[in-house]
């Protein structure tokens, strides 16, 4: 059994079997055939993942992660907020005509700040401290920027990164402030873990600690049978993963430089509807 099989499924029982429901409540989020999307929800879910003992991707059910990786630099790498940059389908239903999802995710983090260090965007801002000042206690990202909310065609649920180092160790905590678990949870878990390990090695780091912090942990009703299919499917040892040790560049990544080997996972066979 892989640790992050134990963390998903505990989290999944708790939100069932301990949880709220919001049925008695008009809510946003709908199906596609426009029936609300009613969940059932913990609030404010804390996870920890030791990077250095596992890589935290479930074996309950499959989590790709290319697809996962390619959004990732899309957001932190590219910092675009166009989904024709995008190899996989899933920020379709959020772009306009243009393939834009407005001043949202990758936008951000490609914004210029100045500092009494020079001119930096959100990621080369953190890639500058952790070379020259890895104590410092200031190193994160946000792209919950309030200025910007109205021009974004989804508000960020995956916001802020602080960084932090401890001895030679990154640690992070990804901060979120809403997850479809089941369709999301091990997806971001896996692309943050594969952020810390990309930080890490262009700034001479080994990794350390990932903390996910979720405010508002839900699943969604038709998500229900699934997720208890889930809880009991067979789970499988981590599988190992490896990054190409000789990029030491952030923007020399390529969803090619990350490999996971024997990576044994329960067929879901099934497709999971998303909310709207």
């Amino acid at each position: 059994m892989s640790k992050a099989d134990k963390i998903f499924v505990q989290n999944l029982k708790d939100i069932i079997e301990n949880g709220f429901w919001d049925t008695g409540y008009d809510v946003r989020p709908h199906w596609e055939d426009g029936t609300p999307a009613h969940t059932v929800k913990r609030f404010c879910i804390v996870n920890r993942y030791d990077l250095s003992q596992e890589f935290p991707i479930i074996t309950v059910r499959k989590t790709n992660l290319r697809n996962a990786v390619d959004e990732l630099l899309w957001i932190w790498q590219k910092k675009s907020n166009n989904v024709h940059e995008l190899c996989s389908h899933i920020w379709d239903a959020w772009a306009d005509e243009s393939g834009s999802i407005g001043k949202a995710y990758g936008y951000q983090l490609g914004v210029k700040h100045k500092y009494k260090e020079g001119e930096f965007d959100q990621v080369d801002r953190v890639l500058f401290d952790l070379k020259n000042n890895k104590l410092s206690r200031r190193i994160m990202t946000n792209l919950y920027v309030h200025q910007d909310l109205a021009e974004m065609n989804l508000y960020p649920c995956a916001y802020s990164v602080t960084f932090n180092v401890t001895g030679d160790r990154l640690n992070a905590v990804l901060n979120q402030r809403s997850q479809d678990m089941l369709t999301a949870n091990n997806w971001n878990v896996v692309q943050y873990a594969v952020l810390v390990h990309m930080m890490a090695q262009v700034s001479g780091l080994k990794v350390g600690e990932l903390v996910h912090v979720i405010a508002d942990a839900h699943l969604y009703d038709r998500h229900i049978p699934i997720a208890k299919r889930l809880i009991e499917a067979e789970q499988f040892d981590a599988p190992k993963f490896t990054i190409n040790e000789s990029v030491d560049d952030f923007y020399k990544f390529t969803p090619d430089d990350f490999v996971l080997e024997g990576y044994k996972f329960t067929p879901l066979g099934e497709k999971i509807e998303v909310a709207i």
